[in-house]
């Protein structure tokens, strides 16, 4: 009798839990079909805009032009991204040597060093750089970073130049950096540390020689992480690093070679291309005109450079992935 009046309730249960879980996985697969749309809509987006600006403008004269000018006062419209990668390469080179050792080494001392009291403590506070608004950064740069190194180190240095941009943006992707890294870190299991204690090694022949490179996937990835949003980055550059964009001057080598000096890049204004879009749509823009249809090759450009960024991160993730 008693397995009779149980037998019908189990079979309830078993099904509200099946009908459960298929509602659940249901949400789950829509809110991953919302994000894959929403992706492919973007690229969909400035593909056909893209289009439309490359039929009057070649490929070629974008990728390799020297000049740009999409608003000029007197006519006479170039549309070279030269100058906007090389605005947007320094800032983003320059902010990455500045993250990555410094976001690596506190990643280090939160997972290897630090006490759990003053992790709970340090790694929420570290991560409040992370929801600073990124224009506060921008004027920071401006106000405090730029007068201190023309005060004290170049004293050529313009108002508005990369050199300061780039040091507040590496500043603000140093949460990114650590707080990847040392979840990598603490996932690496204790038992290689003990290993490593058990064979004499110390500390800091653990932390640098077992527990780095055993989280070195996860590692790697908040790096491309990191160059990932240093390269989207607008507002501290549009407001620290200016509106103009330049080439730097190509000098001759002592064998022939030329080069462009790093201080003409560095401590002078320049241009990035989200600058460059941000510069574009502040003007008197009208749908379908070239600068309009511009704005959209240079979106196309960054989501070319970030969608290869991401492809990469993943690339060195499972290639270097250890399983425990």
């Amino acid at each position: 009798m008693t397995d009779s009046t149980e037998s019908p309730d189990l079979s309830r249960r078993g099904g509200l839990t099946r009908l459960k879980e298929g509602t659940y996985g249901g949400l789950f697969a829509a809110c991953a079909a919302i994000t894959l749309l929403t992706t492919a809509a973007i690229f969909v987006t400035l593909l056909s805009d893209a289009v439309v600006f490359f039929r009057s403008i070649s490929i070629v004269e974008f990728l390799t032009g020297t000049n740009w000018s999409p608003n000029p006062a007197g006519g006479g419209q170039a549309f070279g991204i030269i100058p906007l990668l090389i605005g947007t390469l320094t800032v983003t080179i320059t902010a990455a040597f500045i993250s990555i050792p410094i976001g690596t080494l506190t990643a280090i001392y939160l997972s290897e060093y630090a006490t759990p009291n003053a992790r709970s403590i340090l790694k929420p506070l570290l991560e409040i750089l992370a929801g600073i608004p990124t224009v506060v950064y921008g004027y920071f740069a401006l106000v405090y970073i730029t007068p201190a190194l023309k005060a004290t180190l170049f004293p050529e240095m313009s108002t508005f130049n990369a050199l300061a941009a780039s040091i507040m943006v590496g500043i603000m992707t140093i949460p990114m950096v650590s707080s990847i890294s040392e979840d990598a870190m603490s996932a690496v299991p204790d038992e290689l540390r003990q290993a490593g204690y058990g064979l004499g090694a110390t500390k800091f022949e653990v932390s640098t020689g077992i527990v780095v490179p055993a989280s070195i996937s996860g590692i790697a990835s908040s790096y491309i992480l990191a160059v990932s949003r240093a390269v989207g980055e607008t507002m501290i550059v549009v407001v620290a690093m200016g509106a103009q964009a330049r080439m730097p001057e190509i000098q001759q080598a002592v064998f022939g070679i030329p080069f462009v000096n790093p201080a003409d890049v560095l401590l002078q204004s320049g241009m990035t291309i989200t600058v460059a879009m941000v510069q574009i749509t502040g003007g008197d823009l009208t749908g379908g005109t070239l600068p309009y249809n511009s704005m959209f090759a240079l979106g196309l450009a960054l989501f070319v450079v970030t969608l290869v960024m991401n492809v990469i991160s993943d690339i060195i993730a499972q290639r270097y992935r250890e399983e425990y």
